[in-house]
């Protein structure tokens, strides 16, 4: 395990080392950014109004038993901006985007196309590991936004449509707890988790065994690895930002 982690690393840091000479991997950014862009940007949303809506639904009806219905906003603002942007954005880059990576790369190391990159002075980590982990990262911070947008709209219809609470209530409630701090954590959060979803993909479809069926290994173990680093590392910002800035009270 020890070994693997080395192995990560090293992939990492070699990627990063040439990340300034951009005009060697720009194209390939801007094709990943696209690819990236197109397979997540319409799950991300599908999955982000039920679960405004669902975290509306549950908040509101304890709230409503305490005598709180206005607190609603508050609650799905907040839970949407600190914890469900990151990893709604991650998950999705690491499930769709992570595993086509993975299989894409897997895929030129069984039929020894990174050899022969190498044989030609190409180094591939520079080429094909640079630009999607600068993509990944991207990608993961433009979602964000959606995934706010689409979780407060399900989280209105059901707090402002069903339960009756007015919007004004609705909204004032969301803008009381939230700070601008907690919009440039979530950035920060989904812009490592997509960094980390595009290392671990690249680094299992770089080292996975020369068969289809490694491949397919592969593409599993990334998915659950990442899976594991994404709620580990999310939960350390997390406790040091609550340490750092801790939550104001209504």
């Amino acid at each position: 395990m020890l070994g693997q982690v080395g192995d990560l690393f090293v992939i990492v840091l070699e990627a990063l080392r040439r990340s300034w000479d951009v005009r060697h991997w720009w194209w390939e950014f801007v094709d990943q950014c696209w690819f990236l862009a197109r397979v997540t940007s319409v799950p991300v949303l599908l999955v982000s109004l039920p679960l405004g809506a669902t975290v509306a639904l549950q908040v509101g009806e304890l709230a409503w038993q305490l005598g709180a219905g206005s607190a609603t906003g508050s609650a799905v603002f907040v839970g949407l901006i600190r914890e469900v942007a990151p990893l709604a954005s991650a998950l999705l880059i690491a499930g769709a985007g992570g595993s086509a990576m993975t299989s894409d790369i897997g895929a030129r190391n069984i039929r020894d196309e990174l050899s022969a990159m190498e044989v030609m002075s190409v180094n591939p980590i520079h080429r094909l590991v640079t630009p999607r982990m600068w993509a990944a990262s991207t990608i993961a911070v433009c979602l964000c936004p959606l995934v706010i947008l689409a979780g407060a709209s399900g989280g209105y219809f059901f707090n402002v449509v069903v339960q009756g609470v007015t919007p004004g209530a609705y909204f004032d409630g969301a803008l009381s707890l939230v700070v601008a701090s907690d919009l440039y954590v979530t950035l920060f959060k989904a812009w490592i988790f997509g960094f980390i979803a595009a290392a671990v993909a690249c680094y299992k479809g770089m080292t996975c065994a020369t068969s289809p069926v490694g491949v397919g290994r592969a593409v599993n173990q990334a998915t659950v690895v990442t899976f594991m680093l994404v709620f580990t590392f999310n939960y350390v910002i997390s406790a040091v930002y609550f340490l750092a800035y801790p939550p104001r009270s209504l």
